[in-house]
């Protein structure tokens, strides 16, 4: 199979050409039939009508690819509201918001920490919690997605600041 770099820059770069941004390429299950999975965002926001066309256009990427000759499954879908945070970046961006980190090695015995993103310093995470500033490694980080907030005084989920 093409370095999983290979592979996502490739298809970050066909998302763009789209006008999506990529957000998380997973593979996973059996060799021989990947279930294959793509998150993206659009600015214009995700709707089943962008859905159904990069479906087209990233099973076009993959069927093109002799790795995935013997078949895979494609699930194509936005990042959802408890969006993953993959890229340093990510956790700039979304200041302000709620969000849970998954830890793979334990930092001041958590190995899960949830807060208040306040941005980055250098390669480090900033989170509010329990008002305190806390500084989490962004090496250390196995997995972060944004935390919704359900205000059932409104209709629907919204995420605050968005």
């Amino acid at each position: 199979m093409a370095k999983r770099t290979e592979l996502e820059g490739r298809l970050a770069a066909t998302a763009a050409e789209h006008g999506f941004e990529l957000v998380l390429l997973e593979i996973g299950g059996a060799q021989r039939n990947p279930l294959v999975r793509v998150y993206l965002d659009h600015p214009d926001g995700v709707t089943i009508e962008r859905i159904a066309e990069a479906n087209r256009w990233v099973g076009e990427l993959f069927d093109g690819l002799p790795e995935f000759e013997r078949g895979y499954a494609l699930e194509v879908s936005s990042p959802g509201l408890d969006r993953p945070l993959v890229k340093l970046a990510d956790f700039a961006r979304f200041a302000g918001e709620d969000a849970k980190l998954s830890l793979s090695s334990p930092e001041e015995g958590r190995s899960r920490v949830t807060g208040t993103l306040r941005g980055t310093d250098g390669e480090d995470v900033l989170l509010q919690r329990d008002g305190e500033e806390i500084r989490v490694p962004y090496r250390s980080i196995r997995s972060a997605h944004l935390q919704p907030t359900i205000d059932f005084a409104k209709e629907g989920v919204t995420r605050d600041g968005l």
